[in-house]
């Protein structure tokens, strides 16, 4: 039942995506009707049904969820609020370089004469003088697409090719959200070669994490407390000399051989290095996935095999849309 919400700058294709949406996917317009009296409340139609106000909106969509919805344009922060703590509602933000949005526009008849002085003027209005701008609305999108086409097929075919609609973006399946749990514990990495988190998984329950950085009681390396990674060495250069543990080297030794099991599957948002191969292979992990790879990858995969442990590639759905 996902409810989608468009946003973004004038002339960026928004109608477009709409079309797309109700053609190729089947879902439902929600239009906004607009009344001369200026109520507060928003009024809003489906299916010839009116709804006055936000949380009739919302109601409505809850109730009706095996149909899907969509709506051009997100008027109130109210509105936004409401739906953004929702488990079916994905925001998407549609744009386009401003010259081929400013063609577009005078493309209009009645709109011709508009110079690109006043284009960005009014698109200056709507991106940034109100509580509810777009451009706060862009900096929490799930999905963010370029349509810098002309032509409506070339944007179709772009959105098939990027599965808008992929589950994932809606509720992350195991491997999306263990993947986003190591790519969160990396933020807490203080190597000054890189960042690398790593999540250790028994019957889908976490039961170490870890990420890279400098042993415990030794200064962290990102103030200097690695001479090897701070003096700028290439990969694979005197790795010997290097005092920071891996990630996986952490959640290993967080977690012990009998809580790891005979099931553990670790989740590491870089491949493992050979030495952590050797690792995870004497510990008895069933599975490796990895997000990015490494230039040790072939050795590790060498490894891992004949060490009995599947690794494999998790590639998550692409947010940004070009």
């Amino acid at each position: 039942m996902p409810l989608v919400g468009l946003t973004g700058p004038v002339c960026s294709g928004k109608d477009t995506l709409v079309e797309f949406l109700v053609t190729e996917l089947g879902f439902k317009p929600i239009e906004r009707v607009y009344k001369a009296d200026e109520r507060t409340d928003i009024v809003y139609q489906i299916d010839n049904k009116i709804l006055v106000g936000v949380n009739a909106l919302i109601d409505y969509v809850t109730q009706h969820w095996r149909s899907r919805f969509v709506i051009n344009g997100i008027p109130s922060t109210q509105l936004l609020n409401g739906i953004l703590k929702r488990p079916f509602f994905l925001l998407v933000y549609v744009d386009a370089p401003v010259l081929t949005r400013f063609r577009r526009y005078t493309s209009y008849p009645h709109l011709k004469n508009t110079t690109l002085e006043q284009f960005c003027a009014i698109q200056d209005e709507a991106a940034f003088k109100s509580d509810n701008s777009v451009n706060r609305q862009r900096s929490l999108a799930h999905v963010h697409i370029n349509n810098d086409a002309f032509d409506k097929p070339i944007l179709w075919d772009k959105l098939r090719c990027a599965d808008v609609m992929n589950n994932d973006r809606f509720r992350p399946s195991w491997d999306s959200y263990f993947m986003q749990m190591a790519g969160l514990a990396a933020m807490r990495s203080n190597c000054m070669k890189r960042r690398v988190g790593c999540v250790l998984v028994r019957d889908n329950r976490i039961i170490a994490t870890g990420y890279n950085g400098t042993p415990r009681g030794i200064k962290n390396c990102n103030d200097g407390g690695c001479p090897r990674c701070n003096s700028a060495q290439s990969c694979g250069t005197d790795l010997h000399t290097c005092l920071c543990l891996h990630a996986e080297e952490n959640a290993l030794l967080e977690a012990g051989r009998e809580r790891i099991g005979s099931n553990g599957i670790l989740y590491c948002d870089t491949c493992p290095c050979l030495t952590c191969s050797v690792k995870i292979a004497q510990v008895g992990i069933s599975e490796v996935v990895y997000s990015m790879s490494y230039s040790m990858d072939t050795h590790s995969a060498s490894i891992l095999e004949k060490g009995g442990v599947r690794l494999r590639q998790f590639v998550p759905p692409e947010n940004n849309v070009f």
